[in-house]
């Protein structure tokens, strides 16, 4: 028998929402979720957060917005059980509990302030389900968001072996760092700096040197693993379970980052909300595929979302 769940993600950058049916128990436990939808919206609830250390009243109200569309969503489909999780963002804030009760009032539910290593533990169940065979275990799972990435080590029999979460999101790495437009050499330079002091960091918690697939999750992976495709629009079905080499993830960075911001919004997959970040979120991936020592990353459209629905199973 199987149960409809309600997932939704409320990152840095981005709110997401899944509803989809879990599998009968009976069916095994590689069995796939049955989606009955996916929706995704840019809000920048992270607005400044790094700077002012609070919420901004307006990412809260976009926040808002994109959330009654989401409650509405849900009980059209009849969810039976509804988790929300909030990520980096809500975390650092000073006025996070404004951003609860906004919550509670609009989706009846209160948002679960995830820790970093739950985000992490969510995102690894997510991305491992259905991986390929050539994906060989040991596995790094890397999911860079807005605020922060998280870097989780294990494999699908034996589970998470080691995560960590580093404040290296692609927006606050942009506003930190990458303040022109294009952003000028010098302050290219200072973001990998600090990109690679906190990967590092992370590669010395997390066995991460020794995995033998990277897996990349989140819009700054894909979109990557989507320009280096050549696609002329965003397909996840292209997209999910594609290898790209660090070479071809290296030239998309350089790429990237000497554009404008209207030059990013001219590429075909971009999403008008991510063309200012993006450059930061590349910057992330390269990084770390370069001191985690990986030839290639494996892209996955499942990520914590899905993990938050396996969890109401």
């Amino acid at each position: 028998m199987t149960t409809r769940v309600a997932a939704i993600d409320c990152g840095t950058n981005s709110i997401r929402l899944l509803v989809a049916d879990l599998p009968d128990p009976s069916t095994g436990p590689q069995a796939p979720l049955a989606d009955l939808s996916r929706r995704m919206e840019i809000v920048r609830l992270g607005q400044g957060v790094d700077r002012t250390g609070r919420l901004a009243p307006e990412a809260i109200e976009r926040t808002r917005v994109a959330l009654a569309g989401y409650a509405a969503e849900i009980e059209k489909l009849g969810a039976e059980r509804v988790r929300m999780c909030a990520t980096s963002a809500s975390r650092d804030a000073s006025n996070a509990a404004d951003f609860r009760a906004m919550v509670e009032q609009t989706l009846g539910v209160a948002p679960e302030v995830v820790t970093g290593d739950e985000e992490a533990r969510l995102s690894f169940t997510g991305a491992v389900r259905g991986l390929p065979a050539d994906a060989d275990p040991p596995y790094l799972v890397v999911d860079i968001g807005g605020g922060s990435t998280e870097f989780v080590v294990g494999t699908r029999e034996a589970g998470v072996q080691a995560a960590i979460s580093m404040d290296i999101g692609c927006v606050r790495m942009t506003e930190r760092h990458l303040h022109g437009d294009p952003p000028s050499l010098d302050e290219i330079a200072a973001g990998q700096a600090d990109i690679a002091v906190a990967v590092d960091r992370a590669l010395e918690a997390v066995p991460g040197r020794a995995a033998a697939t990277l897996v990349g999750l989140a819009g700054s992976v894909t979109t990557v693993v989507a320009i280096a495709r050549g696609l002329r629009e965003y397909d996840p079905a292209r997209i999910h379970h594609a290898r790209v080499s660090y070479e071809q993830v290296a030239e998309v960075t350089a790429d990237l980052l000497a554009k404008t911001r209207e030059q990013r919004l001219a590429i075909p997959v971009m999403h008008p909300g991510r063309a200012d970040v993006i450059g930061a979120g590349a910057l992330v991936l390269r990084v770390i595929m370069e001191r985690a020592g990986m030839s290639s990353v494996v892209a996955s459209e499942h990520d914590i979302l899905d993990g938050i629905a396996w969890s109401l199973a």
